[in-house]
């Protein structure tokens, strides 16, 4: 045991973040932890990155405490950079644990860096729990991540019921993983949402016709793919001229860069285009709420936005094996689909008989779910690093 784990009187519970989406589904997170633990922030990746918003500032101006910031991204998006700035967050986060000696490790997602730091936790025998595991994505090399993470925890916090049983089937003890919720709905349930009318102050588009938020990511480790998918998405977007198009920028994923030298792009020889690097929790959030559809292949299509009522065009694979609200259009990353699922997506009858599904992700109290347990678990002394594979034959 470390000098300062002996001298603590508090528990430590230590929260990881890697971006600024991740962080605004942890804050309520952190809130709750922080009425009875010592509560200490690890962050890393896009949130020290200019390029990307530098949104650890986003944490501080919550009035919390950032403990440690370890630098991990380099100045490419390439496979190899990926995997280069995994091996530099671990570096950084060994000797981080090995300094704290935390009670807990709390991580969410599935984030290269998020399974660099949980390597290393479990390396300095500093149990994880993580939340959003047993999720499919079938589109995307992120769920391997996200199965890794999951075999690195010993407490585990899941969306629905389904994703529970995943886990277990995992080889994870039912004891152990807990269906809470998804911590999506809990955000937008406690946010002050702005009105239409402050959110094209804030866009600085004049909402004289609907717009759309269009917010793609890279489904393929293939620059090739990720060009051919997003440039059919594009040409669809130019065939309807009835819409604005708000744009969220990529994450700093394998060829993240490539989708946003293309936005930029398009942006510049469009006037009915605006794109954003990054958007703070409300601001996103808002913008959604009043756009007419969400376009791509983002986890908010499939979480927000139908808890907002509004509908989604769901383009690719990325997300597949998710589960849907009714709200929400799949289609291939092929123009003329992708076209003729923006226009269903706008039909009257369509809006009026399409089905939100919120209560798929619970009821909006997952963060107390997640303090309880946790509170349960570490005063009783029932977590450890160490477990045993849970085999269902």
């Amino acid at each position: 045991m470390s000098a300062s784990k002996r001298k603590r009187k508090k528990k430590v519970v230590c929260v990881f973040s890697a971006d600024r989406t991740e962080y605004s589904l942890l804050r309520p997170v952190i809130m709750r932890l922080k009425e009875t633990f010592d509560v200490r922030i690890l962050v890393a990746g896009m949130h020290l990155s200019p390029e990307y918003g530098y949104s650890v500032e986003d944490i501080r101006k919550d009035g919390l405490q950032v403990h440690k910031c370890v630098e991990t991204l380099l100045g490419s998006d390439s496979s190899v950079a990926a995997s280069k700035a995994m091996a530099l967050g671990l570096i950084g986060f060994a000797d981080y644990f090995a300094e704290l000696g935390p009670d807990l490790l709390m991580v969410l997602g599935d984030r290269g860096e998020t399974l660099a730091a949980s390597c290393a936790a479990l390396r300095q025998g500093v149990p994880i729990a993580h939340i959003n595991g047993g999720e499919t994505t079938k589109g995307s090399p992120d769920e391997a991540i996200r199965h890794a993470i999951t075999k690195l925890s010993c407490l585990h916090f899941t969306g629905t019921e389904i994703y529970r049983q995943r886990v277990i089937q995992l080889g994870e003890a039912p004891e152990r993983v807990h269906n809470v919720g998804a911590l999506a709905l809990e955000t937008i349930m406690q946010s002050d949402l702005l009105s239409r009318e402050k959110v094209a102050q804030l866009l600085k588009i004049d909402l004289d016709i609907p717009y759309a938020v269009v917010s793609f990511h890279p489904a393929s480790q293939e620059q090739a793919n990720v060009t051919k998918q997003f440039s059919q998405v594009l040409k669809a977007l130019r065939k309807h001229r009835e819409l604005k198009y708000v744009f969220t920028y990529a994450k700093a994923d394998v060829h993240g860069r490539t989708i946003n030298r293309m936005i930029d792009a398009f942006d510049k020889n469009n006037h009915s285009a605006a794109a954003f690097v990054s958007l703070d929790t409300v601001s996103c959030l808002s913008a959604i709420k009043h756009a007419a559809m969400i376009i791509g292949n983002s986890e908010g299509g499939i979480f927000e936005a139908p808890v907002l009522g509004i509908p989604t065009v769901n383009v690719g694979d990325r997300q597949k094996g998710r589960l849907q609200s009714g709200s929400i259009i799949n289609c291939p990353p092929d123009e003329e689909a992708v076209s003729a699922a923006i226009s269903r997506a706008q039909d009257p009858d369509f809006l009026k008989n399409m089905e939100y599904r919120s209560a798929l992700y619970g009821d909006g109290e997952s963060s107390q779910k997640i303090g309880a347990v946790i509170e349960d678990y570490l005063s009783s002394g029932k977590v450890s690093a160490q477990k045993e594979f849970y085999d269902l034959l």
